[in-house]
C-alpha cells in the first residue's frame, strides 16, 4: 500500500512553509520598487560609441574560477546531469486532462515576456547555465537573472521541456534562490518529471528545509533518478504517514546502501522519522567527524531545527547560507547574519530583510538600542536626523558598536535603504550623502536618491566625488553636472587612488550613452576604456541585444560577472554589459548595476 502523508506530519514539518513561500515570492517581487525602470521624462543624449585601439579584450567566454578559489563552490551531485536511468512505469496521478498544466510553457511570472530568450538554441542556453559560476559579483545582475529564469517562457529548440525547467531551477538553487527554484519545479505536474527534474526537485525541497516536500517525489524519484536521497526519503515519508513497519524495512534497506550505516545522514533520517511521535526512534545527531555540508544534511537538520556547526558552512558557498536565511524552523534572531549574506548576493529584498529583523525583535521582546532590531528601529524613528544617521552608521561601518566585529557594509546599505529614503536632503548631511544615496540605490529607490543631486552639486568636487559618481550612473536622467572638466577632475583624483572604480565609471557612462562631448570621449581613450566587440562573449552579448532577447542578455551579463568581487571586472566587458541591458529595455537594471559598482568599490 502506498503511504500517504498525514495532516499532522505535514503541519509539524512545514510549520507554515506554504505561507512563507508565498510571502517570499511577494518579498522578492519587491526587489523592484513601484515605478522602477519606467522611462524618465528627460531627453536621451545622442548615442556615443567610443573605441579604444589596443584595448585588451578577453579571448573567450568567461569561465568558472579555478580550483582553490577562496570562496567554496556549491557542489551539487553531478549525477543530476548524468544520463537518465532506464524509464520504468510510474503510477499515473488521478488528474483529469482539463486540470493538467502545460509543460512547454513554465514559469511563475510574466517577467521579461514570452520571447525573453528569443530563438536561442536550448543546448547553448543549458550549457551556459550549467557552467555559470555563482554567486556573481553583482547583486543587481543576480536579481535580473532571477527574473529571467522565473519568466513564463516556452521550451527552446533542441532541449526537452523537463530538462529546460531543471536547468533553470538548478541555476536558481546555486544562486541561493531556494524559493524561486521551488516555485519553478512546482509549476510542473510530477508525472511529467524526468530523472533530471526529479533530482533537482529533491535538491529544491532540501534547500527549502522542507522534508515533507520530498514525499510526493520519493517513489517516482527512486525509480527514475540515481540520486542517493530517495531510499531514505521513502523511509521518512512512510514513517510520517504512520506506516512504521514499512518505514523500518525501507530504512534498513537504505542503511545498507550507505557507506556508513550509522553516519550523520542516517542519523538525520532516523531523527526525522520520529518527528511526529511515531515509531521508537530517539536519535542523537552527532556532528563529530563530519567535514562536509551537503544538501541532505542542510535540509534535514534545518527542518528539524538543529544547529549546524558554523565551520561546516565554510565547506560550501554563500548560496547555502542564503538558503538558511529562509529556513522556517530556525529562530529569526539566528538567521540575521545569513539574511545579510542573502541580501548582498541578491536573494533578499530590503523589505524581506527588514521584516526578519522585526520578527527577531518581536520574538525576543527586545527593541532596545543595543539589539540589531532596536538599532534598525532607530534608523526609522530616531528622535532626529543625528540619531537616525548614527544608527545607520552602525550598520554601514560598525560605528558606535562595542563589539567591532566584521561589518557587511553593502548589506547594511540594503538594510537601511528605506530609512535612508526618509531623510530629507540637507547640505548639513553632506558627509553621509554617498552612503545614503548608495543605500537607496541598493533597493532600486533611484528617484528618491536623485533628490540629493542639488546637495551633491553644491559640495566641493573632491568631497562629492563618491556621491556624484553614484548619481551620475544611477539616476533615470542626468541630474548632476557631467562636463568634461568635472569628469576630468575626478579622473585625475581617482587614476591612482582607485583606477578600477574610475574605469568602471567611464565604462558605465559610455554604456548608458551619457558621454557625448569630445573631451569626454578623450577620457575614454586616455584610460583605455572601450567596448568588447571582439571576444566570443562580447559578440554573443551584442547579438542577443540586437535581437532584443533580455533573458539571454541577463544570462550573458551574469557570465561576465563570474568574479568574487568588483576588482576583477574588466571595463570593456562592463561597458558592453551596460549597453546591452540598456538596449533591450533593462535600463533600470543597467543603472542599478552601475550604481552598485560605484557603491561597493
Amino acid at each position: 500500500m502506498k503511504p500517504s502523508l498525514s495532516k499532522r506530519a505535514i503541519l509539524a514539518l512545514t510549520g507554515g512553509v506554504a505561507l512563507l513561500a508565498a510571502a517570499a515570492a511577494i518579498a522578492q517581487e519587491s526587489l523592484l520598487p513601484e515605478g522602477f525602470g519606467q522611462p524618465a521624462p528627460a531627453n536621451r543624449p545622442p548615442q556615443a560609441t567610443p573605441s579604444a585601439p589596443g584595448q585588451p579584450v578577453p579571448a573567450a567566454v568567461p569561465r568558472p574560477a579555478a580550483p582553490g578559489s577562496p570562496v567554496p563552490a556549491l557542489n551539487l551531485d553531478p549525477a543530476i546531469f548524468a544520463s537518465a536511468a532506464p524509464v520504468e512505469p510510474v503510477p499515473q496521478e488521478e488528474l483529469p486532462d482539463s486540470a493538467r498544466r502545460p509543460i512547454d510553457l513554465v514559469g511563475p511570472f510574466t517577467g521579461l515576456g514570452r520571447a525573453a530568450w528569443g530563438t536561442e538554441d536550448g543546448r547553448f542556453l543549458s550549457t551556459l547555465m550549467r557552467r555559470l559560476d555563482v554567486p556573481i559579483a553583482s547583486r543587481w545582475a543576480s536579481i535580473t537573472l532571477r527574473r529571467a529564469l522565473l519568466t513564463r517562457v516556452p521550451t527552446p529548440a533542441n532541449v526537452s521541456a523537463p530538462d529546460w525547467v531543471a536547468e533553470r531551477a538548478w541555476l536558481l538553487l546555486r544562486m541561493g534562490e531556494a524559493d524561486g527554484a521551488r516555485m519553478l519545479v512546482q509549476s510542473v505536474d510530477v508525472d511529467r518529471f524526468n530523472a533530471k527534474l526529479y533530482a533537482v526537485a529533491g535538491q529544491s525541497a532540501l534547500a527549502n528545509a522542507d522534508a515533507a516536500g520530498l514525499c510526493p517525489l520519493a517513489d517516482g524519484g527512486a525509480i527514475r533518478s540515481r540520486e542517493p536521497i530517495w531510499p531514505m526519503a521513502r523511509a521518512i515519508c512512510a514513517a510520517l504517514s504512520g506506516d512504521t513497519a514499512i518505514a523500518d524495512v525501507l530504512m534498513d534497506q537504505a542503511r545498507r546502501r550507505t557507506r556508513d550505516g550509522q553516519g550523520i545522514d542516517v542519523q538525520l533520517a532516523e531523527r526525522m522519522m520520529g518527528v511526529n511521535g511515531a515509531g521508537r526512534r530517539s536519535i542523537t545527531v552527532e556532528w563529530t567527524g563530519v567535514n562536509q555540508l551537503t544538501a541532505w544534511r542542510f535540509g534535514m537538520a534545518s527542518a528539524l531545527g538543529l544547529t549546524i556547526p558554523a565551520d561546516l558552512y565554510g565547506t560550501v558557498g554563500p548560496q547555502v547560507i542564503a538558503w538558511s536565511a529562509r529556513a522556517p524552523m530556525i529562530a529569526p534572531a539566528e538567521r540575521l547574519d545569513a539574511a545579510m549574506t542573502a541580501a548582498r548576493i541578491g536573494v533578499f529584498s530590503n523589505s524581506a530583510l527588514v521584516d526578519l529583523y522585526a520578527q527577531a525583535g518581536d520574538d525576543e521582546g527586545d527593541f532596545t538600542s543595543d539589539t540589531p532590531a532596536g538599532r534598525l528601529r532607530r534608523c526609522y524613528v530616531g528622535d532626529d536626523n543625528a540619531a537616525r544617521l548614527s544608527a545607520m552608521r552602525s550598520f554601514w561601518t560598525g560605528e558606535g558598536l562595542d563589539d567591532k566585529g566584521r561589518v557587511d557594509r553593502y548589506a547594511g546599505l540594503i538594510l537601511t535603504a528605506r530609512a535612508a529614503a526618509r531623510i530629507i536632503p540637507d547640505g548639513d548631511l553632506a558627509g553621509d550623502a554617498a552612503n545614503l544615496i548608495g543605500a537607496m540605490m541598493s533597493a532600486g529607490l533611484d528617484r528618491k536618491a536623485a533628490a540629493w543631486a542639488p546637495v551633491v552639486s553644491a559640495m566641493s568636487a573632491e568631497k562629492g566625488d563618491a556621491a556624484w559618481a553614484i548619481l551620475a550612473v544611477g539616476t533615470p536622467s542626468m541630474l548632476t553636472e557631467l562636463s568634461g572638466d568635472r569628469l576630468a577632475g575626478l579622473a585625475d583624483r581617482w587614476s591612482e587612488a582607485n583606477p578600477q572604480k574610475l574605469r568602471l565609471l567611464l565604462a558605465a557612462l559610455a554604456g548608458l550613452d551619457r558621454l557625448q562631448t569630445e573631451d569626454q570621449m578623450k577620457l575614454l581613450q586616455d584610460h583605455r576604456v572601450g567596448f568588447d566587440n571582439r571576444s566570443n562573449w562580447g559578440r554573443l552579448l551584442l547579438r542577443a541585444a540586437e535581437r532584443k532577447e533580455p533573458a539571454t542578455v541577463a544570462l550573458l551579463v551574469a557570465a561576465g560577472l563570474q568574479k568574487t568581487g568588483w576588482g576583477g571586472v574588466d571595463s570593456a566587458m562592463f561597458a558592453t554589459m551596460i549597453r546591452a541591458l540598456h538596449d533591450v529595455g533593462l535600463d533600470g537594471e543597467a543603472r542599478m548595476i552601475a550604481a552598485e559598482a560605484m557603491s561597493r568599490l
